[in-house]
């Protein structure tokens, strides 16, 4: 399968680092996003605008935002919560802004604290707070292929809430498999449903491992006519709020599968592997990557020599 490039668009000091309990330092952050910006990346998702109480480890997010180089050609990302969250966003100079929902009322009042409904409304008063701020907008369908608490969602709801977020103006809609639920045959005709309303260009999915279907689903959706997904450095990251959810994509494990493939991202490999490799260090435990540890298919070894 070769083809169009694949975007890939980097999680890991949001998604990643929201969840781990050693709280990695400001400086840390700064350095990892530089070396993200450095190894190619279009869109990079630093920081969340949320209560510092109901994520600590994201409490840094402004003085992050302060701290990084500014890439010309790569987009800097925040997700906002509320209005609030979004005035503190563009205070700290964000290019765009992520809002999520769930499609899943059990785990939108679990993640958010209120109805899916209730989500929505307050994504239109976002939007009245960043118009005319010169940033682009996305929102995020989490559980889109499953709730841990409800199980399937139906493909038609999935839909009526993409068509919602198109309704209030947002600019790229997020399909999330939140706790790594989804299958390839699933993947291909919820892709399909969306690309009928949504372009490929605007529409970003997002799996996680939980499960060891990631790479899979991203070849179903990548077959289906997706081409912009999100990933992990060494596959950190999990939903809190998530029974059982583990980490994101691997990024250079889909970097290495593409480039294998035939299919171009644009990125650096050998600068991802040696940021992966240095993970443990800032959050202090192993990594779930496979190229980190393995190397490249590529990369040969000599032959043993003979006892």
């Amino acid at each position: 399968m070769t083809g169009d490039a694949m975007l890939i668009q980097e999680v890991a000091t949001r998604d990643g680092f929201q969840i781990e309990p050693r709280y990695v330092e400001t400086a840390d952050k700064v350095a990892l996003v530089d070396a993200l910006s450095a190894a190619g990346f279009s869109r990079i998702e630093v920081s969340s605008f949320v209560s510092p109480k109901a994520v600590p480890a994201l409490r840094d997010a402004a003085e992050v935002f302060a701290g990084i180089g500014r890439r010309p050609g790569t987009v800097y990302v925040a997700l906002v919560p509320n209005p609030k969250g979004a005035e503190r966003a563009l205070a700290a100079g964000v290019g765009e802004v992520n809002l999520v929902a769930s499609v899943s009322e059990t785990h939108n009042r679990a993640n958010m604290g209120m109805t899916p409904e209730a989500s929505i409304e307050g994504f239109a008063r976002i939007m009245e707070t960043v118009k005319g701020a010169h940033v682009s907008t996305n929102a995020t369908v989490a559980t889109a292929f499953g709730c841990p608490f409800e199980g399937n969602q139906p493909t038609d709801k999935v839909i009526a809430q993409v068509e919602r977020y198109l309704a209030l103006g947002i600019g790229g809609v997020t399909l999330a498999d939140t706790t790594g639920m989804a299958n390839p045959r699933q993947v291909e005709r919820l892709v399909a449903r969306a690309l009928a309303i949504v372009p490929a260009e605007r529409l970003t999915l997002h799996f996680h491992n939980t499960r060891g279907l990631g790479l899979a689903n991203v070849l179903a959706a990548y077959g289906a006519g997706a081409r912009r997904f999100d990933a992990a450095l060494g596959g950190l990251g999990g939903c809190p709020f998530a029974p059982g959810a583990t980490g994101n994509i691997c990024t250079e494990d889909l970097v290495s599968m593409a480039h294998e493939m035939g299919i171009a991202t644009g990125l650096d490999l050998d600068a991802l592997i040696g940021l992966s490799r240095d993970l443990p260090r800032l959050v202090g435990h192993d990594v779930p990557g496979q190229v980190a540890k393995a190397g490249r298919p590529g990369d040969l070894h000599p032959v043993p020599q003979a006892a």
